[in-house]
């Protein structure tokens, strides 16, 4: 990536045209089946895997036309000290795909904070950061990469949040980038995520590396195909 020499003035409208695709994206996105897989690994200090978490799931449509997701055989649990809580499966749910629809934009506030360039497409960059954090929300915090051409999000990086202090646990979460691709021709969809950070706990900083893969989008139609998995 590359900053721009000269950033060109955004339009007026910026944030509502972004919200309107990101609405439509979702939309669209919920009439596509997709495999969704996650690897956390826990590392020790010299980069050695200590112990990895692994999980595969499906959205997939029954003959009637309803969206249904299930497990594609059984996760694995094989973290040494870190260990998945029920705020990280809401976020490899919600928050590393992030969709920021219409609905949503109540929680949040946004700034623009000029233009770039990923790749060969052109973007606005928003800075995106929840307005208040109530008890039991997640939310995501950091840059949004619009495409000037549709408006539709390419890129984005941040973490969920908030961070999680108990008097005998602390929960806390890496920052991540999730990338789009264009799919059919006419929508960005998330398609991986990445996230590689040492996690400072008081007993000791653990380094956590995450990477879920978003695949096979397949639209649900008159021709589609149904498949069911049957893998225990």
């Amino acid at each position: 990536m590359a900053f721009s020499a000269f950033a060109a003035e955004p339009p007026d409208d910026l944030l509502r045209r972004m919200l309107d695709r990101e609405t439509a994206t979702q939309a669209e996105r919920d009439h596509y089946s997709y495999r969704q897989t996650v690897l956390v690994e826990e590392l020790s200090n010299n980069g050695a895997k200590r112990g990895e978490y692994r999980e595969k799931r499906e959205v997939i449509f029954t003959p009637g036309g309803e969206r249904h997701e299930s497990a594609i055989g059984k996760p694995f649990h094989g973290l040494d000290r870190l260990r998945m809580t029920e705020e990280d499966f809401a976020d490899i749910r919600n928050i590393q795909p992030f969709l920021f629809t219409r609905d949503q934009m109540f929680l949040y506030e946004v700034k623009f904070r000029g233009e770039e360039s990923v790749g060969e497409h052109a973007c606005w960059v928003m800075e995106v950061k929840p307005r208040q954090l109530l008890q039991g929300q997640r939310l995501f915090e950091g840059m949004v990469w619009v495409l000037q051409s549709d408006y539709s999000v390419l890129r984005m990086e941040g973490r969920a949040v908030p961070q999680v202090f108990r008097r005998k646990e602390e929960n806390l979460f890496p920052r991540f980038v999730t990338v789009r691709k264009l799919v059919d021709g006419k929508y960005w969809f998330p398609h991986r995520t990445a996230g590689d950070e040492v996690l400072p706990f008081r007993n000791g900083p653990l380094r956590m590396r995450l990477q879920i893969d978003y695949a096979d989008y397949k639209r649900f139609g008159a021709e589609s195909s149904i498949r069911f998995d049957t893998a225990k």
